[in-house]
């Protein structure tokens, strides 16, 4: 029974590290970007290109979320998918290889409120700091797919401040304080399945500790 499990557990992390590769690699079709562009015309190529590696990003966090419900933290990320979904054969073929299977659209999610972060949210938080190795609970910049918005000038974009309830910070009292995402607990379902069984990436998807040195950035549920 070990030595089964060693290969299944083998064959799924191989599996899932194709996926990944194939994520990363992906192209998106010209006409997506140009919808992005006709929508967003104050980008310029080069930002056009971060939202595109923000949405790649954000599939990352999908594949690597093991089917639990993942939210978009950012509006013009979200536009980007949109358009995608679009282009139904492509993005079925696509959530095939990426993902193993098809992923619903979720509307655009921020927190409900500064202080108060939603389940979906608070996963999407663990799983961009994990993808760049930052510290969810003490972070010291903000993930790709966190800070688009705001470094793109997004209208009605999303903006989330490591300091802002800091009131010696520029940021005070602006956006939604990440710090609160970093420190809650929780996990929510997404398409009915809670985990899977190989508990490869369970490490990355636990709560966050909210001990002392999290400081006034502890949020709770």
């Amino acid at each position: 029974m070990a030595a089964l499990t060693a290969v299944f557990l083998l064959v799924a992390k191989s599996m899932r590290a194709r996926q990944l590769a194939y994520i990363k690699n992906y192209h998106f079709h010209k006409s997506i970007r140009d919808k992005i562009n006709k929508k967003y015309p104050h980008l310029n190529d080069e930002q056009s290109h971060i939202v595109f590696s923000a949405l790649r990003d954000y599939f990352w966090m999908c594949n690597t979320g093991k089917r639990r419900m993942v939210a978009m933290p950012s509006l013009v990320v979200d536009e980007a998918w949109h358009e995608f979904i679009l282009f139904t054969r492509s993005y079925r073929a696509f959530c095939r290889k990426a993902l193993g299977r098809f992923l619903h659209h979720t509307p655009t999610e921020a927190m409900s409120t500064p202080t108060l972060a939603q389940e979906g949210i608070k996963r999407a938080w663990r799983l961009a700091c994990a993808k760049e190795s930052i510290s969810p609970s003490s972070p010291t910049r903000l993930p790709l797919i966190f800070a688009i918005d705001s470094m793109l000038n997004i209208p009605n974009g999303f903006t989330y401040s490591l300091n802002c309830q800091d009131k010696n910070s520029s940021t005070y009292g602006d956006g939604y304080c990440a710090g609160h995402i970093g420190c809650s607990s929780g996990c929510a379902g997404d398409t009915g399945a809670e985990t899977d069984s190989n508990g490869i990436f369970d490490g990355i998807l636990s709560s966050s500790n909210c001990g002392a040195d999290c400081g006034g950035g502890c949020g709770g549920d």
